[in-house]
């Protein structure tokens, strides 16, 4: 499997999608959890693009604007019309005194603080200013934002699902597509069963889901990725490492979903590190090939911060993985007998 192998997100939008099975996930570019240069951040990208990986992913959220902007000195490099791109909507930007910025898990932000807002007016607003941030006005897909429980709670997502759907948001959304100023739409969320809500309620073309289909977690295979593939709606799997356990293993310190691994995923990591090392594979090669195997999932889009950490990426995306380590992943138990494997489906260019 090559980084460069492309496909498209789903086979029914007037505007195709076409993806890079591997993706460029630009949320370290905001200086996630840590400070990025700006010319790391530059490295990274044109690493990327020499690698072949022509799919950017970007957010407001991302370093309260840093991530676009960085993204947008790239395009002005690469030239827009070999891109495809994607942000997000949900979150606007506005100006603050220094005690109200809101970085979340972002370092060295501009002064800015977020406002959750998902109505026609705030999805415009949140449309317009990317797109200055960004420097174009065209984006392949866009996403809602962290519309989920996960990021408001059970109530007041319901909420935000109101000014969605009553307030207008899905409205701009499906506007936009129908004019041409954007190719697909979808949402960008942390949990699986926020997309099957969305799906009940109005047309989607895909969606990006952080972290939920992985070595650790199946259960998108109940019911979402069927539904995804009947419907024809392309699944970009976003955290193929569960936030990092399963790019650095069961060491101390490592993060699952954004916090301290708690013990039983450290001791499922550590049985998973064993299979592979018994079949001299690196853990990190398993993690990040296996969810492309499910023939929703048409991109994958790992993080990265600098030029080698693209680069390593690129290496155990392109690493042979034995077809023995996962039979004796199932046979172990370590992930469900329905799962698709690489090898056993194949996704037309």
């Amino acid at each position: 499997m090559r980084v460069d192998e492309t496909g498209y997100l789903n086979g029914r939008s007037a505007w195709p999608v076409r993806l890079t099975r591997m993706g460029f996930g630009a949320a370290p570019l905001g200086n996630l959890y840590r400070a990025v240069s700006d010319a790391d951040a530059q490295a990274a990208l044109d690493a990327a693009w020499g690698a072949g990986i022509r799919y950017l992913d970007t957010a407001p959220q991302y370093g309260l604007g840093r991530s676009e902007m960085r993204v947008a000195a790239a395009l002005a490099r690469f030239g827009r019309d070999g891109v495809t791109l994607s942000t997000k909507v949900g979150r606007l930007l506005e100006d603050c005194v220094p005690e109200d910025v809101t970085p979340e898990a972002f370092v060295d932000v501009p002064q800015k603080r977020i406002v959750f807002d998902y109505t026609y007016d705030g999805v415009m607003r949140s449309f317009e200013a990317s797109a200055k941030r960004l420097g174009t006005e065209q984006f392949d897909i866009l996403y809602i934002h962290d519309i989920d429980a996960g990021t408001h709670g059970a109530a007041e997502s319901e909420a935000k699902l109101r000014e969605l759907f009553a307030g207008g948001g899905y409205a701009a959304l499906d506007e936009l597509r129908g004019s041409g100023t954007v190719g697909a739409i979808g949402a960008g969320v942390n949990t699986w069963p926020i997309c099957e809500r969305l799906l009940g309620e109005a047309d989607f073309d895909g969606f990006l889901l952080a972290g939920r289909y992985t070595l650790l977690e199946q259960e998108p295979l109940e019911s979402l990725l069927p539904l995804c593939v009947a419907r024809d709606v392309g699944i970009v799997l976003g955290g193929p490492y569960n936030s990092g356990i399963l790019a650095t293993g069961a060491v101390e310190g490592a993060r699952y979903d954004y916090a301290p691994a708690p013990s039983g995923i450290l001791a499922r990591v550590r049985r998973l590190e064993a299979v592979c090392a018994a079949h001299d594979t690196p853990l990190i090669a398993a993690a990040l090939q296996f969810p492309l195997a499910h023939p929703a999932v048409k991109s994958i889009i790992p993080g990265a911060a600098n030029a080698a950490e693209v680069a390593a990426n690129v290496e155990v995306f392109e690493t042979v993985v034995p077809d023995a380590l996962w039979a004796d992943l199932k046979g172990e138990g370590l992930i469900r007998p329905d799962a698709p494997i690489p090898g056993e489906v194949s996704h037309a260019a």
